[in-house]
């Protein structure tokens, strides 16, 4: 016998605006504090150490529960999950925003990143769920992926009209109404899933998941913050040790916390590669243009927010494409392409210490963007529909869990590359009359040479950050050229990983499909 998958409807299509949700929510949370930092600072008394912690804390805990809450939406249901999620995250955001401590906005932030680690997998699983012939899988995973870019764009210019009408706890407002329409709307119009033999939740998995990634994100991140230090090389080292320990234990438990054995598939493999490299890539370039905006063009935040908005449009537009175009060819050629032109782009970015800098960085920007959404959307439709129904949460949580790692890898290499350069091309360019610590603070970055420029003569602070912005701009052209180099080899990883991959059906030609034996998830 052989039956056809379900062509998902009016209801499902429906679904997903509501999935779109928490999904837009946590992008507009993660642009929104960076603005609304210095106020809350101001207000809170918190010192530096307790800035990094506010910020950091979050995207600590999403990381290191995003397995975890993956699989136990298999476990317990990811509708019933996502609910709970998003019923946490409301009220936690209410304690945000009256925080009258920074020790108690620390913990509201990382319990934010716990109930934030359950609506991603959760989302991205119900999706697989719910639209499960690969043509219409892509165009919603390509919406789903959207709503997360376009609430990175608006998130700036909505932090910015709330900061200046209200005070810096609005910000965390935000997630409340959008978490009361989900939990109306939800169990109105997203169906149940879940594993119908998931077996027990094993506690020792999750404490030895957490152990892996927790030391890994956090040694990433001082790599990034602090240079080559042993602590955080000794955190990275033991997070990786202990995930031997936990890959060696989910291999011999009847009901791993993680499904080690979906490597075994190499398109799921390989599609997990691209999609951490592409986070290497843009992530570590994404925070070199930030700075470079501010720092060396000197603009504001919000002004550098703004002039960031094309580049997050191009990014939508190019992930609503990339699926129409996969129906016409192999999803493997339009990846390739679209790190081709991302490459284009990072050679492009090349000239941003020529004529008229500013506007090459932004045209680069927008290009490497638009190319490096054509992958991203397709790439995330492979990794979740390569694995079975009743494993879709734990493919879903790798593919965040990979995104995560990879922006935290490539803000730390990337960053760490953009570094050297800069102080290999400032240490020559230093002015005389700098103190031995002046020039020490000024060769740490481009801040602290800004800062050290304010406290000597204009005679030598002219000439100073005059040369600390060209050290930056090196830094920022060095590593563009070598991202170019790296993308050229990951368009021809595509082209050959996904060459066995055909292009998606149309909808009203999907082939029959064999049926199975059993049935391997539960719907309500």
């Amino acid at each position: 016998m052989r039956t056809a998958h379900p062509v998902a409807g009016r209801r499902e299509w429906i679904g997903l605006a509501v999935l779109a949700l928490p999904t837009l929510l946590l992008a507009l949370d993660l642009s929104v504090l960076y603005l609304a930092l210095p106020s809350l600072s101001a207000d809170l008394g918190a010192d530096s150490t307790q800035q990094l912690w506010i910020t950091d804390s979050y995207g600590f805990l999403i990381a290191g529960f995003l397995v975890t809450m993956g699989t136990l939406g298999d476990r317990v249901g990811r509708r019933r999950l996502l609910l709970i999620g998003a019923g946490a995250f409301a009220v936690v955001s209410v304690v945000a925003a009256y925080a009258p401590n920074p020790p108690l906005l620390i913990a509201a932030r990382a319990l934010l990143g716990v109930a934030g680690a359950t609506l991603m997998p959760s989302t991205l699983a119900l999706i697989s769920n719910m639209f499960q012939i690969p043509a219409q899988r892509a165009v919603a995973v390509g919406v789903w992926m959207s709503c997360f870019m376009g609430g990175m764009a608006v998130g700036p210019v909505i932090g910015g009209v709330l900061l200046e009408n209200f005070w810096w706890g609005s910000a965390f407002l935000l997630g409340v109404p959008v978490m009361a329409v989900l939990l109306v709307a939800a169990p109105l119009l997203l169906p149940e899933f879940r594993d119908p033999h998931p077996g027990r939740l094993d506690l020792v998995s999750v404490a030895l998941s957490l152990a892996t990634i927790l030391p890994v994100v956090y040694g990433l991140k001082e790599l990034a913050r602090h240079g080559w230090r042993p602590l955080p090389v000794l955190a990275i080292m033991i997070g990786l040790l202990v995930g031997m320990v936990f890959v060696r234990r989910q291999r011999l438990l009847p009901h791993p916390l993680l499904d080690v054995g979906l490597f075994g598939n190499r398109t799921f493999t390989a599609a997990l590669l691209v999609f951490l490299l592409n986070g290497v890539l843009m992530g570590g370039t994404f925070l070199l243009v930030s700075q470079w905006l501010q720092l060396v063009e000197g603009l504001t935040p919000l002004r550098a927010g703004l002039l960031l908005v094309p580049q997050a449009v191009a990014m939508i537009g190019a992930t609503t494409l990339a699926p129409l175009l996969a129906r016409r060819f192999r999803p493997g050629h339009v990846m390739a392409v679209g790190q081709l032109v991302t490459a284009a782009g990072f050679l492009l970015l090349t000239g941003a210490d020529g004529d008229r800098a500013l506007l090459v960085v932004l045209v680069a920007f927008v290009v490497a963007s638009a190319g490096i959404a054509l992958p991203s959307a397709l790439v995330t439709d492979l990794i979740v529909g390569s694995a079975p129904p009743e494993r879709a949460g734990s493919a879903a949580s790798l593919s965040e869990t990979s995104g995560e790692l990879g922006i935290a890898l490539g803000v730390a290499v990337l960053g760490s590359v953009g570094a050297a350069v800069y102080r290999a091309e400032l240490g020559p360019a230093l002015p005389a009359g700098l103190s031995a610590e002046a020039a020490a603070r000024a060769r740490d970055g481009l801040a602290g040479a800004v800062t050290v420029a304010g406290e000597v003569p204009g005679t030598v602070a002219g000439p100073l950050v005059d040369a600390a912005r060209a050290a930056y701009t090196s830094g920022l052209v060095m590593t563009a050229a070598a991202g170019a180099v790296l993308l050229l080899g990951l368009a021809v990883v595509a082209a050959l990983a996904f060459r066995s991959v055909p292009p998606y059906a149309p909808v009203n030609a999907e082939p029959a499909q064999p049926e199975e034996p059993a049935p391997t998830a539960v719907q309500h």
